[in-house]
């Protein structure tokens, strides 16, 4: 997989999060522990996103 395909797929897993993320707040009793691990997860996987940018512009 190249590098550009790796990073598209972890944006597309990363914005499923973020549209899942923003359902469950719609929702009157949301759970928290499944935000928390969703917000955990979106988190890593920007991070690693950012990682790869920068090892790609260097």
């Amino acid at each position: 997989m190249s590098l550009e395909n790796h990073l598209q797929e972890l944006s597309a897993r990363h914005k499923k999060i973020d549209d899942a993320l923003k359902e469950e707040l719609k929702r009157p009793s949301s759970d928290t522990l499944k935000m928390t691990r969703m917000k955990r997860e979106k988190l890593k996987l920007k991070e690693e996103i950012q990682s790869l940018q920068g090892e790609h512009v260097s």
